[in-house]
């Protein structure tokens, strides 16, 4: 077993797993498993620039993890980056605070590197399952990017597109800083029509109604599973492999996008850093399931972050 510690830091959130990884297998075994909402992505749609707020959160956050690392004695560490930092002209004052911080650089990914790692992740647990039939559809729905890998045993096709939880929620529903709450009817056709498009750009490359089987990553598929369940609070492993009908998420997103901020605080299971952002994300995990006629979506708590310590693990 390899001891290994990997940062995935994205648009809305930072998680860190450290873990120890049988390289031959991929299994995991968990030591440290956390995230933090620092929403490094805050306006980057609309500047083009990571913001001194934002860039603060995420080094306080680094500054915590980088004393969790050291005390499992984690013997390699691989810190990578993903949609916002790609999109931001100053990327290099992010890359500095973190290589001051942590001792390594970020990896600022492509989308089809994040694509690869996620499907990693996400599927290693799922292909001896005899119940789930393939090719997968594994997507990862985050705040900036919405990432799309068909595959088997490997990948077959991946493409990310700029569609996220953050970025539509930003683009569409905030207006002189202030949250539309709820949203109007305008607004919501108009977040519909920007995730069409972008679903139009993946199936450029990816043949998404070719999957037998769609598996869901990231915050906004685990939370609307984590609504459907009625769980009183969040619970990874009520969350894990479950499984929600489309029937389920459509009613789930028409009453987040329904909801005012109040209400959907009020939710058991929800983060604090996802009251904002999930109507955007459910509508996301909603708007692909339609499109690609999946009855279900898989629901998997394993996801980038995993596949970046199995491939640290492996060298790779």
């Amino acid at each position: 077993m390899t001891r290994v510690a990997a940062v995935d830091c994205g648009t809305n959130s930072i998680r860190l797993l450290v873990a120890d990884v049988d390289p031959a297998t991929g299994q995991l075994v968990d030591l440290d498993r956390r995230m933090t909402i620092v929403r490094l992505g805050q306006g980057v749609d609309r500047t083009g620039r990571l913001a001194p707020e934002a860039l603060e959160r995420t080094f306080a956050a680094c500054r915590e993890y980088a004393a969790a690392i050291k005390e499992h004695g984690a013997e390699r560490l691989r810190f990578v980056a993903t949609s916002a930092s790609r999109d931001a002209s100053n990327r290099d004052d992010f890359v500095r605070g973190v290589l001051d911080i942590l001792g390594v650089e970020p990896e600022v990914i492509t989308g089809d590197q994040e694509a690869a790692f996620s499907f990693t992740g996400a599927t290693k647990e799922l292909t001896a399952r005899p119940d789930l039939e393939r090719p997968f559809l594994v997507v990862d729905i985050g705040g900036g990017s919405t990432e799309f890998v068909v595959g088997d045993e490997d990948v077959l096709a991946a493409r990310s597109v700029d569609v996220g939880c953050v970025r539509m929620t930003e683009r569409h529903l905030v207006h002189d800083g202030v949250v539309s709450d709820p949203p109007t009817e305008a607004e919501i056709a108009a977040m519909r029509a920007d995730i069409e498009g972008a679903l139009d750009l993946a199936e450029r490359t990816v043949p998404l109604r070719e999957a037998r089987t769609l598996v869901g990553l990231a915050g906004s598929v685990t939370t609307v599973s984590a609504i459907a369940q009625n769980l009183p609070a969040y619970d990874s492993a009520a969350i894990h492999h479950s499984r929600v009908s489309l029937d389920t998420v459509r009613e789930i997103t028409d009453r987040l996008l329904r909801s005012t901020h109040a209400e959907r605080a009020a939710i058991g299971a929800m983060h604090p850093g996802r009251v904002d952002v999930i109507a955007a994300g459910a509508l996301v995990l909603l708007t692909i399931m339609e499109r690609t006629g999946a009855r279900e979506v898989v629901v998997s708590e394993h996801d980038i972050l995993d596949g970046i310590a199995i491939h640290t693990a492996l060298g790779s």
